[in-house]
């Protein structure tokens, strides 16, 4: 039977797919479920695993080729089948694209916006204007209120072209009116010496910092990565189009500490971190509030009957993953540990498997481990809501009366309010901080 091996779809936003290497040759027999390829998609490199079993009769894109997501990659097949029909599809890899390098900055266009932090002079003024101070003011002249001054067309010339001021004038012709020699008297009179302003004050001398010639470009251009292209992408269509709200708890993580210590001082017992007992308590919270383990589908709100985690993995080179741990609703804590270490180290290492890397019905991003107090996750789409857990802090609690030193942690509910409301996500965010202070129920 002749099995085609199609570029997976490896996770929602995933459009094409980048082939690094092919674990099996041409030639090779395969089995079901055997790993044939390693996958560079745009969060993770995955191993992806035959679904038939044969012989891998043809490799249809070699390492370094990338193409949309269901194209053909390889056939498996039996070695007498003819594979010609199945093989028409070109066999040359596409070459990965290329960032494009940044263009080279260009000075702005002339009449163009003046850029910020950066002043102008204007032109030095040709034509002199003589001070008013400088022109002689017959005795009682005073500047008219308003209204146009009063003169000839001759003495309007002269006095523009000489500098003098005509509202300082006083007419001898008609009416007042100012004329030629009127401009003219004013040139010839004597001027007044000009007081010489008094000398200012000495102002302290101040140090002056210099700033040193400093080597080297003042910024540089950095080319996205295929993960923070994608990124950049998809979180405006997950946080425009999905109405947030947010729900925000503090608490008590005085007993969960405890526990930990003891169960991880217990021999031959696998290592519980605080993380692994908020997935535990989230995923029993959501099989009593099912609404929360819901997304929204358009016309109809899908509610899943299965705790699928997914766990926010920060990676070594940038970026962020999600890896699913599945069912942990009936997992025991131990075998939640296990495999959520197990899920990072594959996550920062590249090697996740194509379903480890979707599914999730609810996700958990948690920043503790770089003191942050608090933030606001965003949702990944489709799920319907993910929790943001910040740093485990020592405080002043008042229990009783007294005041003693307790652990908290404030724990943020992200909600789609297609899917659900704030009565939901409060009461979902309840029964999470009770199981975490009495956190033997978790062991139930």
């Amino acid at each position: 039977m002749i099995t085609k091996v199609l570029m997976p779809k490896l996770s929602e936003a995933m459009e094409t797919g980048k082939v690094i290497q092919w674990l099996k040759k041409e030639g090779e027999p395969v089995k079901g479920g055997d790993v044939i390829a390693e996958i560079e998609t745009d969060k993770a490199n995955v191993e992806i695993e035959a679904f038939g079993s044969g012989v891998l009769r043809k490799i249809v894109i070699g390492p370094g080729g990338q193409v949309p997501v269901g194209e053909l990659i390889a056939i498996i097949a039996e070695p007498s089948e003819d594979i010609s029909g199945a093989a028409a599809a070109p066999a040359t890899p596409k070459p990965t694209a290329t960032p494009a390098e940044a263009p080279p900055a260009t000075a702005p266009p002339p009449g163009g916006a003046v850029p910020a932090m950066e002043t102008y002079q204007s032109a030095p003024a040709t034509t002199r204007v003589v001070p008013m101070a400088e022109v002689p003011q017959p005795v009682g002249a005073t500047l008219p209120a308003s209204g146009r001054v009063k003169a000839s067309p001759l003495a309007r010339k002269v006095a523009s072209q000489s500098g003098v001021d005509l509202r300082l004038l006083q007419g001898s012709g008609p009416g007042g009116r100012i004329v030629r020699r009127d401009v003219e008297a004013a040139l010839a009179a004597p001027r007044p010496a000009a007081t010489p302003p008094a000398a200012a004050p000495a102002a302290p001398a101040r140090p002056v910092f210099e700033i040193p010639p400093r080597p080297g470009a003042e910024y540089e251009d950095l080319a996205l990565s295929p993960m923070r292209a994608i990124i950049a992408k998809r979180m405006p269509l997950s946080k425009a189009p999905v109405p947030h709200f947010y729900v925000t708890a503090e608490v008590a993580m005085d007993r969960a500490w405890a526990l930990r210590e003891e169960l991880n001082g217990l021999e031959g017992q696998p290592k519980v971190s605080l993380n692994d007992l908020i997935i535990k308590a989230c995923a029993l919270a959501l099989a009593r509030n099912p609404g929360v383990n819901a997304s929204f589908q358009g016309q109809v709100i899908r509610v899943y009957h299965r705790a699928h985690m997914g766990v926010a993995v920060a990676l070594p080179q940038g970026g962020l993953i999600t890896p699913v741990l599945r069912d942990c609703d009936v997992k025991p804590l131990s075998q939640i540990a296990v495999e959520s270490r197990d899920l990072a180290e594959r996550a920062r290492g590249g090697k996740l498997r194509a379903q480890e890397m979707s599914g999730a019905t609810f996700s958990i991003s948690n920043l503790g481990m770089f003191d942050v107090d608090e933030f606001s996750a965003i949702i990944n789409p489709p799920e319907g809501a993910i929790l943001a857990v910040g740093s485990v802090v020592e405080k002043p609690v008042v229990e009783g009366g007294q005041v003693r030193v307790g652990r908290l942690v404030k724990l943020t509910l992200s909600c789609d309010h297609r899917a659900m409301d704030g009565a939901m996500g409060a009461r979902f965010l309840q029964d999470v901080k009770r199981l975490l202070q009495e956190p033997l129920r978790l062991l139930v």
